[in-house]
């Protein structure tokens, strides 16, 4: 997840396997085995150097979709991790330089790091595909636009991300594990001035938990199906509270141009 406040702020970067906030779950749960399709990734160059980490989703077994600030330039590369816990396999499961799957990043055509929320979808389309029992699953076109904003429309919101973010004079409480998480969100705005009709803002506090850095790219499902929402894309502050923002996977400029991947 990227900050959204007068200006833009870059996502998680990975500096000698070291990863630094940019957004994760807060006041999550374990996922354990609930989402196995939602993987953890980690954008390279095109000499191997790691350069930040995101979240998202298989929608089948070459295609992998996530947020467009997680794929673009100089991300050439992706290797991506899909064990609940990749924490605890470091270093022997190769993070951040060779994971369980690896792929070419794709931005969407329209994307523009000086606006990236208005076209903030990419996929990664995997060399080898990787077979699961179910994968995530896209909506049909418009299908949000029937959303209420109430308490009772909720979403699963899973990502690797940050478990706690604190300002910089207290960030040595931090919390950055590598491990999938799981909240369940609620909607606060849909098709308004404020998110266009690309965006949601869904709750982001300690009833509801939320999204955060490093959750970037992971997706929210519609209530509790495998049905992809949207990715996460922003927040609106650096200690992820108050609101998480959603690009909506379900306008028809974002389905053509993952179903041609698919295709």
């Amino acid at each position: 997840m990227r900050r959204l406040i007068t200006a833009l702020v870059a996502s998680i970067a990975l500096i000698a396997g070291v990863s630094l906030p940019a957004t994760a779950v807060t006041d999550g749960t374990l996922d354990g085995d609930g989402h196995p399709y939602v993987g953890l990734m980690v954008a390279q160059k095109a000499d191997g150097t790691p350069l930040w980490r995101c979240s998202g989703t298989l929608i089948s077994p070459t295609v992998y979709l996530t947020a467009g600030h997680c794929t673009e330039a100089p991300a050439e590369h992706v290797e991506i991790w899909f064990d609940a816990d990749v924490q605890s396999g470091i270093p022997e499961n190769g993070y951040p330089n060779t994971g369980d799957a690896s792929g070419t990043p794709y931005t969407h055509p329209d994307y523009d790091p000086n606006a990236f929320y208005v076209r903030d979808v990419g996929v990664v389309v995997l060399d080898e595909p990787v077979e699961m029992a179910q994968y995530g699953v896209l909506p049909t076109q418009d299908q949000l636009d029937a959303l209420k904003v109430r308490r009772s429309t909720t979403f699963t919101s899973v990502g690797y991300g940050l478990q706690q973010s604190f300002p910089s004079a207290a960030g040595w409480k931090t919390q950055a594990e590598r491990i999938r998480m799981v909240a369940n969100p609620h909607l606060l705005q849909i098709n308004t001035g404020f998110t266009g009709d690309q965006s949601l803002l869904l709750s982001n506090n300690t009833n509801t938990g939320g999204t955060c850095f490093g959750d970037s790219g992971g997706p929210n499902f519609l209530g509790t199906s495998n049905v992809i929402a949207g990715v996460t894309s922003f927040g609106l502050n650096s200690t992820c509270g108050g609101t998480g923002g959603v690009m909506r996977v379900d306008r028809d400029y974002v389905l053509d141009w993952v179903n041609s991947f698919l295709d």
